[in-house]
C-alpha cells in the first residue's frame, strides 16, 4: 500500500468530496471513478469508514463521488452521480443498519446520530442488501464491492437475530460481486488499482481481505485453505455452527490466517487470509488525508449529524484489540493485532484541532477499542502472529504479556501541556485488568489527576465467576482490586471520583441465580445503575455463538441461555431493583428463585414486602 508523507494538512484548507451532480461538474468531472453509497449521512471526519475510504482513494488519484443516505425506493438516486467508471462501493454505514434501528428487545428505536437532525428511517433494514441490489439495477454491468461493518461480519453463514434463524453470507443475498472485511485500506487499493489496469472484477480472487463466490475452486490457488461445513449442514446441526464459527474467529490473524471456504449447493463462498495490518506510518498517513472535519453543509439546516459531537474533539489513537471480550465484535472486526498511531502525528492532529473556533479546551478522549493498548500484547506476535487458541488476559495473563503504560502517558502529557488544552480526558474505555497488571502505579495516578471527569465508566459486566468466564472477563477479584485502589489513589489526593461499571444482563450462562448474585452485589456497594445494557446477540460475537446454539463453541459444551422476553426483562430488573417500575418484576424473580429472604424489611433485602 502506497503511503502519504506523515504532515498534517488543515481542516480550514479541505474540500467535501462531492454528493451532487453540481460538486461533479465544480471539480470537472463528467462522471466518478467509485461511488460510495452509504446509509449514514456524509460526515467528512476519519471516525467515519466512508470518508476514510474515500480519501485514501482520492489520495491515490481515483475520482469519488458518495451518495449518502438515497431513497432505496427510487432507482433515480442511485444515477445522480452517472454511472461510475470502475464500481460502486456500498456500505451500510459506521454500524449495523439493524442495531441501528432495533433495541436488544427488538423494538424500534426513536433516534439515529447518523442521520441529520438524529431522524429515523432514512435507511432500509439491511442496507447493504437494499443498496447493493439497488445499484446492480441503476446499472446492471457496474461491479458492486460490499464493505463496512454490517458487511464483514457478515461476510459467511451467520445467525441473524432479528429472522432467528441463520442467513447465508451477505455476499450472496446482496448479490455483490466481491466482499471486504475488516477495516478495508490495504484491500480497496490493491482493488482500485486493479480494476483501474483493466482487470475484470471476477478475477479478483487473490486479494487479502476479501472475500468472493465462485462455482469452480482452484485447488492450485486455494494453498492451505480449510472447508467449513456446508451451509445446508450448519441449518441442520446447531453444533455444526459452533464448529464453523469456531474456525472462523480462531483465523482473524493476518500472520497465520489461511484461506476458509463456506460450500452451498451450487457455489462455494471464500474468504482469503486477513489483510495486513497497518504500519505506524501508514496509520498516520491516513489520519493526515485532507478530512473537513465536520459533516456535508447541505445537513446544517436540519441540524447537523449528531455523531459528529461524540468524536469532533476526540483523537483515534489506535485500533484493533486483544481483549478478548466474547460479546465484543472487534476481534472479528478489527483484529487483535493493536496498530497504534505515533505521538507527533496525534499532536499535530491536536493543534489543528486547538484552533477551530469551537474548541473550548477539551480533548474529550483519546483512544479506541480500548483505550490503554497502545502497542502488540506480546513481542511473538510480531513474526508468529496472535494465538489462536489462547486470550493474552483471560482466565489470567499470559506470561508473555506486555504489560506497558509509558507511551500512553506520554502521549497523554504531550497533549495536557499544550497551549489551548485545559483538560484531556480518556473516555474509551480503560481495560481495568490491563492496567491492573501494571507494576508501575504511574499511569494508574495521572489517570485519576489528570484524565477523569469525576467519574470512570470501566466494563467489569457481571460479579458471577461462571458467567464472566462465558464473556472472556477477568475473575470478579481483579475489578475489586481494581476498584479498592481507584479509590485509595483519589482519597491521597483529594479527589471526588467514582466508577461507574458497564453491567450486562441476559449474557448467555447467566440465569436468575447469577442475575440475582450481580443484584446483591450492587446493592452491597451501594451502586444503582442507571443504564443496562441486555445482552444482544449481534453478528461475528463468540457470545452470539453461544445464544443461538446454547453451547460454548470452545469445548461445545452445553450451557444455559436466558432467551424468553419475561426472563431477560426480570434479569434486567434485578440490576436495578431500586425502580419501583421493576418491582413486580424483581419479585418474581426471587420468588421463582426460592429467594424469598431477600424480600423483607432487612438491610439485605431487595424489595420490601
Amino acid at each position: 500500500m502506497k503511503t502519504l508523507q506523515v504532515g498534517y494538512t488543515s481542516p480550514m484548507n479541505a474540500k467535501f468530496l462531492p454528493i451532487t451532480k453540481t460538486e461533479l461538474e465544480e471539480r470537472g468531472w463528467e462522471r466518478p471513478d467509485f461511488i460510495i453509497v452509504s446509509g449514514d449521512a456524509y460526515v467528512d471526519h476519519p471516525s467515519f469508514g466512508v470518508a476514510i475510504i474515500g480519501r485514501l482513494l482520492e489520495s491515490h488519484g481515483f475520482r469519488v463521488g458518495i451518495i449518502p443516505q438515497p431513497d432505496w425506493r427510487n432507482n433515480e438516486e442511485f444515477r445522480k452521480l452517472g454511472r461510475p467508471a470502475l464500481a460502486f462501493l456500498v456500505t451500510g454505514g459506521n454500524i449495523d443498519s439493524m442495531v441501528n434501528h432495533y433495541t436488544a428487545a427488538r423494538k424500534p428505536r426513536k433516534k439515529d446520530a447518523y442521520s441529520p437532525g438524529g431522524k429515523m428511517g432514512l435507511r432500509p433494514d439491511r442496507a447493504s442488501i437494499v443498496y447493493t441490489q439497488k445499484a446492480k439495477e441503476a446499472y446492471k454491468k457496474v461491479p458492486v464491492i460490499l464493505g463496512g461493518l454490517e458487511a464483514s461480519l457478515r461476510r459467511m453463514a451467520h445467525y441473524d437475530y432479528w429472522d432467528d434463524r441463520i442467513r447465508r453470507s451477505i455476499l450472496l443475498d446482496a448479490r455483490a460481486d466481491l466482499l471486504v472485511y475488516g477495516m478495508g485500506e490495504k484491500p480497496i487499493i490493491e482493488i482500485a488499482e486493479a480494476l483501474r489496469s483493466g482487470i475484470h472484477i471476477e478475477h479478483l480472487t487473490f486479494i487479502r481481505g476479501t472475500v468472493y463466490n465462485t462455482e469452480h475452486l482452484d485447488p492450485d490457488a486455494l494453498g492451505e485453505a480449510e472447508v467449513l461445513p456446508a451451509y445446508d449442514e450448519i441449518l441442520e446441526a446447531p453444533h455444526r455452527y459452533a464448529t464453523s464459527f469456531m474456525k472462523q474467529y480462531r483465523n482473524t490473524d493476518p500472520i497465520n490466517g489461511v484461506t476458509l471456504i463456506e460450500p452451498y449447493r451450487h457455489t462455494y463462498v471464500v474468504q482469503n487470509p486477513p489483510a495486513e495490518p497497518l504500519s505506524t506510518h501508514e496509520l498516520d498517513s491516513i489520519y493526515h488525508l485532507p478530512f473537513t472535519k465536520t459533516y456535508h453543509p447541505i445537513y446544517e439546516k436540519k441540524g447537523g449529524v449528531p455523531a459528529i459531537s461524540e468524536v469532533k474533539h476526540s483523537l483515534v489513537s489506535v485500533r484493533g484489540c486483544f481483549g478478548g471480550c466474547h460479546f465484543c465484535a472487534l476481534h472479528f472486526h478489527q483484529g487483535r493485532i493493536v496498530q497504534s498511531r505515533s505521538i507527533p502525528s496525534l499532536v499535530e492532529e491536536a493543534k489543528e484541532m486547538i484552533k477551530a473556533p469551537d474548541f473550548k479546551g477539551y480533548i474529550h478522549d483519546v483512544g479506541g477499542g480500548t483505550a490503554n493498548f497502545r502497542h502488540r500484547s506480546c513481542q511473538k506476535q510480531e513474526t508468529e502472529g496472535v494465538c489462536s487458541h489462547r486470550k493474552c488476559l483471560v482466565p489470567e495473563p499470559c506470561p508473555n504479556l506486555n504489560v506497558d503504560h509509558s507511551e500512553y502517558l506520554q502521549l497523554l502529557r504531550k497533549l495536557r501541556n499544550l497551549p489551548g488544552v485545559k483538560k484531556v480526558f480518556v473516555r474509551s474505555g480503560i481495560r481495568h485488568d490491563y492496567l491492573i497488571y501494571d507494576q508501575d502505579r504511574t499511569f494508574f495516578e495521572e489517570l485519576c489527576k489528570h484524565h477523569i471527569s469525576g467519574q470512570l465508566k470501566v466494563a467489569p459486566e457481571h460479579i458471577s465467576p461462571k458467567v464472566l468466564g462465558k464473556m472472556g472477563k477477568p475473575g470478579p477479584e481483579v475489578y475489586d482490586k481494581f476498584t479498592r485502589e481507584f479509590n485509595a489513589i483519589n482519597k491521597k489526593h483529594g479527589l471526588n471520583q467514582y466508577l461507574v461499571p458497564y453491567l450486562i444482563s441476559g449474557h448467555p450462562g447467566s440465569t436468575l441465580h447469577d442475575a440475582i448474585q450481580l443484584a446483591e452485589y450492587l446493592r452491597d456497594i451501594g451502586h444503582t445503575p442507571e443504564q443496562v445494557q441486555d445482552f444482544y446477540p449481534t453478528p461475528g460475537t463468540l457470545s452470539t455463538c453461544m445464544y443461538y446454539t446454547e453451547l460454548d463453541p470452545r469445548d461445545m459444551q452445553p450451557l444455559y441461555v436466558p432467551k424468553t422476553p419475561r426472563e431477560k426483562a426480570m434479569q434486567r430488573a434485578l440490576l436495578q431493583y431500586k425502580n419501583p417500575k421493576n418491582r413486580h418484576l424483581v419479585k418474581e424473580a426471587l420468588q421463582k428463585s426460592g429467594r424469598e429472604d431477600l424480600i423483607g424489611k432487612g438491610k439485605k433485602c431487595l424489595i420490601s414486602y
